[in-house]
Order: structure tokens, then sequence, then C-alpha cells
């Protein structure tokens, strides 16, 4: 599962070949969270009110990014880094 991102302690995650909707894996600590990347809704798991905020601002900012790195997962090919939030 290739690491996306990271940053306050949050690290983005996406595995390849993954059922949809299209989503990342969020882990804070010992949370962790599947979160859409269109609605950037909480579709399993869970984060801290914090934590989930931080996720989604940073969803929302690099929607195409994610979006890209999607159809890549599907076909296995190599995903690129997305900036952290700032």
């Amino acid at each position: 599962m290739p690491r996306l991102s990271y940053f306050y302690g949050i690290a983005i995650y996406m595995y390849y070949r993954e059922h949809l909707p299209p989503h990342l894996h969020a882990i804070y600590g010992s949370d962790d969270a599947e979160i859409t990347i269109r609605s950037r809704r909480v579709l399993k798991g869970s984060l801290p009110n914090r934590a989930l905020a931080l996720v989604r601002k940073w969803a929302r900012l690099h929607e195409t990014e994610l979006a890209e790195a999607w159809s890549r997962a599907q076909g296995r090919e190599p995903l690129r880094p997305i900036a952290p939030l700032d």
C-alpha cells in the first residue's frame, strides 16, 4: 500500500485495485478511516474530529491528484507522492 502523503501525524495511503467508490486510507495513531475522494465522506473506520477535518481539507485541495492516483492504482502503476498539508 503506497503512502501518498504524510502531515501532522496523518499518513495517507491508497491500495492497488481497491473496491469502489474511489477512496483513500487515512491513518492517525491507532485510528484508521477510508474516505471517499469526491465527497470526502467516511466509508469505514474513524478518525478524531481534528484529524478528519485536516484530511478532508487536504483531500479537497488535492482532489485532481487523488483521482489520478486512483486511476494509476487501478492499473497497478506507480503512484506519485502528493504534497502534504502546510
